[in-house]
């Protein structure tokens, strides 16, 4: 954050001497001071206000007020150093911004349509009324490579040793360092012949060798639970998020299939030379 000091820099400042806060019509036009002529608005620091980092934003009012206009006053002045016209990154930064926030006001534009509480509710009965949820489970698993060993293991588990002692002396997978934990997991999270024996397991229950692409699993479940349907203010933001993204990339592809677009041969540029800060200086 550029520095913000509370003393005036020596220039030619002129501060609007009516009282901001006694006129009655208060826009984002609103004067609240000029440097030579240029004028610095009330929405001029509503922009900078927005973009603050996060430390910042609790300060007080006052404090931001009078930190935000001096940084303004500030950056006013220096700009009017040079009088040439803007440098070729000045120029590529300011059209850059101006395409991210007019694409941020149409994405906005596109939410109001797409995103209504009707489009809410609909999605979230399309997605969880009366749905079948399934089950989650909890569970521990030993990797070697040979059912032999496997077998040997799963032994050694009903005579009572360990099951996390084991994984941690045996288990080549890298959950055996942390007892062979694996934690929740749901429907679709594993390889299918070890979610097809977790699916049948009782907790507690130590599974006989089962056998996947990584090798002889022997595995106990630890605990499950069946999953219950959540309510609509905890899924809101991510249906609306998915609303959203739905609809903006329809309207995009709506208005790409009919826009000239044209794309040069990029086959003979390096795509290295975004690295490259010294073209902006050319």
């Amino acid at each position: 954050m550029p520095i913000l000091t509370k003393y005036l820099m020596a220039a030619a400042i002129t501060i609007t001497s009516t009282s901001l806060f006694a006129q009655q019509n208060i826009t984002a036009d609103t004067v609240i001071a000029t440097v030579d002529g240029s004028e610095i608005t009330l929405g001029h620091m509503i922009i900078v206000r927005e973009r603050l980092p996060e430390q910042y934003q609790s300060f007080p009012d006052d404090q931001l007020f009078e930190g935000i206009l001096e940084q303004l006053i500030q950056q006013t002045i220096l700009a009017t150093i040079d009088d040439g016209p803007d440098s070729m990154r000045t120029q590529f930064t300011l059209e850059n911004d101006r395409r991210l926030m007019r694409a941020s006001d149409a994405v906005e534009a596109i939410s109001a349509v797409a995103v209504t509480e009707g489009a809410v509710q609909a999605a979230y009965q399309e997605q969880y009324g009366g749905s079948e949820l399934g089950s989650e489970f909890n569970a521990s698993h030993i990797l070697v490579e040979t059912e032999e060993s496997a077998l040997n293991i799963i032994t050694r588990a009903k005579e009572g040793a360990d099951f996390g002692e084991l994984a941690k002396e045996f288990s080549t997978g890298p959950s055996g360092p942390g007892g062979g934990q694996l934690g929740w997991f749901g429907t679709g999270m594993m390889v299918p012949p070890f979610e097809e024996a977790v699916a049948t397991m009782e907790k507690g229950q130590v599974s006989g060798p089962v056998k996947t692409n990584f090798g002889w699993h022997v595995i106990k479940l630890n605990d499950l639970r069946s999953l219950s349907t959540p309510d609509l203010e905890s899924v809101r933001q991510e249906i609306s998020a998915k609303l959203q993204r739905g609809a903006v990339e329809e309207k995009v592809a709506e208005i790409q299939s009919s826009a000239d677009i044209t794309r040069v041969d990029t086959t003979e540029i390096d795509p290295a030379v975004l690295k490259d800060p010294t073209l902006l200086s050319q």
